[in-house]
């Protein structure tokens, strides 16, 4: 687990803040390579080709994509160092339209910017600053996934089957991750876990990301196809679902990867308490349900073609690809966060803290 956990980084700022760094997550799991962006064009691209992926990692490389926007201007005054943030903001803004963690990573940023515009002492200071807002909201994520971790972990048992969908690992966040933080902590304190990772289609995250990084750190993880987790629940062998999240509405739905709801209702089905593991961050109160959230709706090539050496699917034929789906409240058991375990009908608590 050292060699994952303490290791590996999907996203960090380079050593002479020159750069984001990330792990390109569409060459997993047969290469292992890094990539520097320096524009927010790079940036932008990286977080719609899923070079960098999962909730809380877009958000932190949106948070340096914008820092180094303004670092790397020519802007010689305050407005014109305002002008290249609010466009850079804007423009990553539009790189994914569903993950809550992207648009709250870029305002607090600019929270943040307003902030050093009002009171600095320059331009200088300004970039500084940013620096210092991106690199707390990375630092931030690490103690956040920790905590959900700790939380979720009271939730189960050595030696439990646990099923999960995508991938929300450590490669997806920080650090540790949200829905596999429990099983890494558990890990160390020897719970003997048995994980069983969706495959996740179109995209293979739990094939070439999950079952990549959970072998990578010695866990037990068997890997099988979407349509085999009913057969898998029906024999006994899931004890606990675990998912990540990529928005939480006020009442309780959560988006997740395409398929994570119909885990749902298998898990509803077999009796199997079902855990969406999510940031506070990830909660958006000014959706009142999930039939209010954009799904993001990616391209043909994904269903036909891209993992094939020759097309599986006829030629021209319509496809629809949904990039998530939304699980209803009732069908979540609770809802992990780094601040407690919460019901569906208990998330306003969360509001009036």
């Amino acid at each position: 687990m050292k060699q994952l956990i303490d290791v590996i980084q999907s996203v960090r700022l380079s050593d002479d803040g020159e750069a984001l760094v990330i792990l390109d997550q569409t060459l997993l799991p047969g290469q292992k390579v890094y990539e520097e962006l320096r524009k927010p064009e790079n940036v932008w691209d990286a977080i719609v080709q899923l070079k960098v992926r999962g909730a809380p990692a877009i958000g932190i490389a949106a948070a340096y994509g914008v820092y180094l926007a303004v670092k790397h201007s020519p802007a010689n005054t305050m407005d014109e160092v305002r002008h290249t943030f609010l466009k850079s903001k804007a423009y990553l803004a539009s790189s994914r339209p569903t993950a809550v963690n992207l648009f709250w990573a870029l305002n607090r940023m600019e929270a943040r910017f307003e902030q050093l515009f009002n009171h600095s002492n320059g331009i200088e200071a300004v970039i500084a600053g940013l620096r210092e807002e991106a690199k707390a909201i990375q630092l931030e994520d690490e103690q956040v996934c920790e905590a959900i971790g700790e939380y979720a972990l009271t939730l189960l048992e050595p030696g439990f089957g646990i099923l999960t969908h995508c991938n929300a690992g450590t490669i997806a966040t920080a650090k540790y991750g949200t829905a596999l933080a429990p099983i890494y902590l558990g890990q160390q304190k020897g719970y003997n876990f048995n994980v069983f990772a969706d495959e996740t289609r179109p995209l293979l995250q739990g094939a070439r990301l999950t079952a990549w990084e959970l072998s990578e750190a010695n866990v037990d993880v068997t890997l099988i196809c979407d349509n085999m987790a009913s057969i898998v629940m029906s024999e006994g062998k899931i004890q606990a679902v675990l998912v990540g999240c990529d928005r939480v509405a006020a009442n309780g739905d959560t988006a997740n990867k395409i398929g994570t709801s119909g885990v749902a209702i298998l898990a509803k089905h077999y009796g199997i308490p079902f855990y969406v593991c999510a940031p506070t961050s990830t909660i958006d109160f000014e959706c009142q349900t999930g039939q209010e959230i954009v799904i993001e709706e990616r391209s043909a090539e994904e269903i036909t073609s891209k993992w094939y050496t020759e097309p599986m699917a006829p030629k021209n034929v319509k496809t629809y690809n949904p990039a998530f789906d939304v699980t209803d409240h009732s069908l979540i058991t609770a809802i992990v966060t780094e601040k407690g375990i919460f019901k569906a009908d208990q998330l306003h608590e969360l509001r009036e803290q």
